[in-house]
């Protein structure tokens, strides 16, 4: 059986995870030291499982380094597998250099987890000129698509939908939701000017007057497509619009300003937000079950720990800055 360990702010849907896939929920500590250090601490034993690790990534920064002491904790304390399961996943946008001296922080992104996980598991990536995130990770990935999710909500909860993607690049993918719901659909043309700054067109939408707007997205971030979309509809005579994304970061003061010219947000919980309704658990558990029996295969062959020399062995449990290390013979 599979042991689930959520990050802080991962435990609804590390619960969930686990309710729907019948698998072990365990527990960590963690707390910062005055001087802002972490202290992380795993709460089950560990030796011999398959562990995974929750934390949706919408805020890496924040809490990175706790992630990456898990993982190496629960590997030197015997995990037979370390696998992140990240349902949002970070660090995708930067992917090439734009301007001279850039990081492009995805390719390092990529490279610090692939050194820190055996296994990736992520809902959705925002990938732009990458084809897959085999062409960044160097550890197995397993990318989940929340599209039939979303088509099955709109079907169950919005009558006469018109599906509406945010960019010619979305076209498949809307075309494929759409398909599902049976539906009609349209692109819009997007031109960003920057983070905050972007222009959207609307197609002729004149043969679909009476149908109820849905703007559907991958990621709604700074929010400014949907709202710029949001607004040209209602110009046009529109009813407001329904928004459903898989990845609602909205930052800032995003989904207020969008909150007010729809008539409805919802989106995946792969991002904790009020407007989550629709949930990715069992899709995940989906793939952790179908995977759990083929480990040997996943796993990145890693060395074995070195054994620990005496120099080493003194610093494992700790003493009082005081007294000298037994390694000195107490001198």
């Amino acid at each position: 059986m599979r042991l689930i360990f959520p990050l802080p702010g991962n435990e609804t849907f590390a619960r969930s995870l686990a309710e729907v896939g019948g698998f072990e929920l365990g527990a960590i500590e963690t707390r910062s030291f005055p001087d802002g250090e972490s202290y992380v601490r795993l709460l089950a034993d560990v030796s011999g499982r398959c562990v995974d690790l929750i934390c949706t990534l919408a805020h890496p920064d924040e809490g990175f380094l706790r992630l990456v002491f898990a993982a190496d904790a629960a590997r030197e304390l015997g995990a037979h597998e370390v696998t992140l399961i990240a349902p949002y996943l970070a660090y995708m946008r930067q992917d090439r250099r734009f301007q001279h001296g850039e990081a492009i922080s995805s390719r390092s992104f990529a490279r610090l987890v692939s050194a820190t996980f055996d296994r990736l598991v992520t809902v959705d990536p925002h990938l732009h000129r990458h084809p897959a995130l085999s062409a960044l990770y160097t550890i197995p990935t397993e990318t989940l698509h929340a599209a039939p999710l979303l088509a099955d909500w709109i079907a169950a909860h919005v009558d006469q939908p018109l599906l509406i993607g945010p960019d010619e690049e979305s076209e498949q993918w809307v075309a494929a939701i759409a398909a599902r719901v049976g539906a009609p659909f349209a692109v819009l043309t997007k031109i960003r000017h920057g983070d905050r700054s972007v222009d959207v067109e609307l197609p002729s939408l004149d043969d679909w007057r009476g149908h109820q707007p849905v703007l559907v997205d991958d990621i709604a971030s700074s929010g400014r497509t949907l709202i710029e979309a949001a607004r040209k509809l209602t110009l046009q005579g529109f009813a407001r619009p329904v928004c459903a994304v898989v990845h609602g970061v909205f930052a800032e003061d995003s989904y207020e300003r969008l909150e007010a010219i729809t008539s409805r947000i919802v989106s995946c919980d792969s991002v904790a937000h009020p407007s989550n309704a629709i949930g990715l658990a069992p899709l995940v558990a989906a793939t952790l079950a179908s995977t759990c029996g083929a480990a040997e295969r996943l796993v990145r062959l890693r060395r074995l720990p070195e054994p620990l020399d005496d120099v080493e062995r003194a610093g494992v449990d700790s003493f009082p800055a005081s007294d000298a290390p037994p390694w000195t013979g107490g001198r």
